[in-house]
């Protein structure tokens, strides 16, 4: 395995890391604060090919590989993670969703604006009853031949107040179970569909997170993605690729917090000399580097297998559960590292330590990651990566 990075790629990290410092850097503290939503920077990292980099440049993305988005992830997730998992969203639940399920007439009619940036997609899964439990939809979509009839609710939905396109799942066959649930594109201003208030989070406090609610929504036919019952396991393929942009996000969490501790422990003194040269201060820092370089290289071997067209679930689900516990570990240990100070916004790691811990539950929590892993131990299929196209049928 060949562990160094392309020109290219090297060149995408670059460009992001730039853009994180001169252009989400200033105001991240207000936008935070105030839960102001990115609206400027979002326009600018659609301008710059940061919300739809793996499409096809035939619809207008960038085709880039996967690494390039870990990459670019990691180092937006270093300042701004409002805006990162924005662009984890975008990237890998509406676009590569649409890109890889979707029709052809789906993907020119709404991909084509949504990795460009004009539009900006949401991801329609959870419900007020159905987090973990996918399967327990209570959202319906009733056949009424060349359209669907949509009514439901649901919770915590990234980009709510701010997208123009939902993916929504939602059961058409209750007898079915899960091979009665069926995934849709529903545009945002089409009678009945209604967005409740901006949730006041912990963390990614700038992002939009809502309710949506659908009333009587008519969707036509050629809106459901797949064949009749493919939605479950859309959703499930889709989120097995959206953990990589997660336990990216996570990483860049923990490698800015790691980053902003090295600095500040080379210009604190304490005793006579600067607080890195203590003992306590330096095994802190010998740690964080270690197990950020570990979970990093889970997340790339993820996004590695994901470009090969090899079987990447397994990998998802350990990168984004350990790097979600390195975020939440780092950060807590950055705060300690500044003291006083880290209990201040103005030194940042604050709200980094408050942004990690939402990384343990989006995308399918650390509990179900681990139940994925503990599946794959049972069934042998723990160290043994397949080749496959990815393609899934209902």
């Amino acid at each position: 395995m060949i562990f160094e990075l392309s020109e290219e790629q090297l060149a995408v990290k670059e460009a992001a890391r730039e853009f994180a410092q001169k252009d989400l850097l200033p105001g991240v503290i207000e936008r935070d604060r105030d839960m102001i939503f990115p609206t400027e920077q979002v326009r600018k990292m659609g301008e710059l090919g940061f919300l739809g980099m793996m499409v096809d440049p035939k619809y207008g993305g960038g085709g880039m590989d996967t690494i390039s988005y870990v990459l670019a992830m990691e180092e937006l997730s270093k300042v701004d993670n409002s805006c990162s998992v924005i662009v984890s969203v975008n990237n890998s639940l509406v676009c590569w969703g649409l890109e890889k399920f979707g029709s052809e007439d789906q993907k020119q009619k709404y991909l084509t604006k949504l990795c460009t940036g004009e539009w900006i997609g949401a991801f329609c899964l959870s419900e007020p009853e159905a987090g973990s439990d996918a399967t327990s939809q209570r959202t319906t979509a009733i056949d009424k031949g060349d359209h669907y009839i949509l009514n439901g609710t649901k919770n915590w939905i990234t980009n709510g107040g701010s997208s123009k396109v939902h993916l929504v799942i939602a059961q058409t066959d209750v007898e079915k179970g899960h091979k009665g649930i069926n995934a849709f594109i529903v545009e945002t201003d089409w009678d009945g569909v209604n967005v409740g208030g901006k949730e006041d989070k912990l963390g990614i406090r700038s992002s939009d997170t809502h309710s949506i609610m659908y009333t009587d929504v008519k969707v036509p036919k050629e809106n459901r993605i797949g064949e009749d019952g493919f939605g479950f396991k859309f959703a499930m393929k889709v989120l097995s690729g959206g953990r990589i942009g997660i336990a990216a996000q996570a990483l860049g969490i923990a490698a800015g917090a790691y980053e902003l501790s090295v600095k500040y422990s080379k210009e604190r003194e304490a005793f006579g000399k600067p607080i890195n040269r203590h003992q306590a201060i330096a095994f802190k820092l010998a740690d964080m580097a270690t197990e950020i370089e570990a979970a990093r290289l889970l997340v790339y071997r993820s996004a590695w297998l994901k470009d090969m067209g090899m079987n990447f679930d397994l990998a998802s689900s350990q990168a984004k559960l350990y790097a979600s516990t390195v975020a939440m570990k780092t950060s807590v240990e950055a705060v300690q590292v500044h003291g006083g100070y880290g209990f201040v916004k103005e030194y940042h790691v604050e709200r980094l330590m408050r942004d990690a811990k939402i990384t343990q539950i989006y995308e399918g929590t650390s509990e179900i990651q681990k139940i994925v892993i503990s599946r794959a131990i049972t069934t042998g299929d723990l160290y043994v990566p397949t080749k496959t196209n990815q393609t899934v049928t209902a």
